[in-house]
């Protein structure tokens, strides 16, 4: 017979449970290890589309803002404000007509407000509220009722409440201080949808998907898609940026369900290698396909400093007729910049190679955007520059 301490039997446990766990993360490892590279970069089909008439509308109105306090417009450099406040005053039964009108309380103001689909009867929008003269902040104004037109001039919503401005603007006749925007607000649920725009969904048979970023290989992928989830061909790319979908006749619900059953689908979407590039911030973005083949890049600045640093010369003590005279001293700096290096890059390296590259020349990216055009106009660049 053997006796174990119970220090020992702890421990024993321990070491087990151990194995046990470090088993189990190998064992998760190695799933994640096995599974296909595209399934970590799919994107859901809903993500990646649009389906035909399902989108929003933009509506827009011309009101007035009132009760600022004194932040306004001068009535005398805005006609418009005038005549549309002697116009609302008539229909409220004031007649202002020719009277000398002199407030700083009102501001004319363009309204805009997007109307979402199938937004029904009394639903409520936000509108996004825009100064048109010459008001300094709308901030504590409310606007009056603003009727909210389309495109076919045909009224759909109706705006009316306080402004919300994230901006302010103060000062005196020394100093001035402005942070954001203080002419522009909204007002969230601002608007009354009035009238809904007749679109039968249900009714149809067929469908388009409008791709956001066309391009043929994901335009292929998402029929793919569709028609080995349905079972049949029922899906069929137009055009790269258009794939049409049939309602199959065996399908036990309408186009409805299946949009449902269709954007949820997984896959992978495609892109050309391309370089966008901001000239006027500095922004360079590359996307990850971008690939150059061999080129040597070397790059130097011509740097020319001229400081002017005049000097006075003084006559000598008690001498007659000297005039005290300013002599130009002018110091010259070139700095050719004889340390830059010239840089290999070699055929078919990757996005990281690139930009290590290019830092190692020390280069920022006003010069690195000079840098990426030149090698697209060598025809070095397998990819295509969209400048912004």
């Amino acid at each position: 017979m053997y006796w174990t301490s119970p220090r020992y039997c702890g421990l024993t446990g321990i070491i087990r449970q151990a194995g046990r766990l470090a088993r189990l993360l190998l064992c998760v490892s190695l799933v994640f290890s096995l599974m296909p590279p595209q399934l970590a970069a799919a994107s859901r089909i809903k993500d990646v589309v649009d389906f035909e008439g399902v989108r929003n509308n933009m509506l827009i109105g011309y009101g007035l803002v009132v009760g600022l306090n004194g932040t306004g417009d001068s009535l005398r450099n805005a006609p418009f404000t005038r005549q549309s406040l002697e116009s609302m005053l008539e229909r409220l039964g004031v007649n202002t007509r020719g009277a000398t009108l002199n407030t700083n309380n009102i501001a004319a103001v363009m309204v805009t407000a997007n109307l979402p689909p199938f937004a029904a009867q009394g639903t409520n929008v936000d509108v996004a509220i825009s100064a048109m003269g010459d008001a300094k902040s709308l901030r504590g104004g409310i606007l009056l009722v603003t009727p909210l037109m389309g495109a076919d001039s045909e009224v759909y919503a109706v705006a009316q409440g306080p402004v919300s401005v994230g901006g302010f603007s103060g000062g005196g006749q020394g100093a001035k201080v402005v942070k954001g925007v203080p002419t522009n607000g909204k007002i969230a649920n601002g608007a009354i949808v009035e009238r809904s725009i007749d679109f039968a969904l249900a009714s149809m048979s067929e469908i388009k998907l409008s791709l956001r970023n066309p391009d043929f290989t994901t335009a292929q992928r998402i029929a793919t898609a569709i028609n080995g989830r349905m079972g049949s061909r029922i899906a069929f790319m137009i055009d790269p940026s258009t794939v049409n979908m049939t309602l199959p006749a065996n399908y036990g619900g309408g186009i409805v369900s299946l949009i449902t059953d269709v954007e949820q689908l997984q896959i992978t979407p495609d892109q050309p290698a391309t370089v966008v590039i901001d000239e006027a911030s500095g922004i360079i973005v590359m996307g990850k396909d971008v690939r150059i083949n061999t080129v040597a890049i070397a790059q130097g600045n011509l740097t020319i400093r001229v400081t002017e640093t005049p000097q006075v010369s003084q006559p000598a003590p008690f001498s007659q007729g000297g005039t005290t005279q300013v002599v130009p001293r002018t110091n010259l700096e070139i700095d050719q910049s004889e340390d830059k290096k010239l840089t290999v890059l070699k055929d078919g390296v990757s996005l990281e190679d690139l930009v290590n590259g290019l830092n190692a020349l020390g280069i920022g990216p006003s010069d690195m955007i000079s840098i990426l055009q030149a090698i697209k106009a060598s025809g070095a660049l397998q990819a295509e520059i969209e400048v912004m």
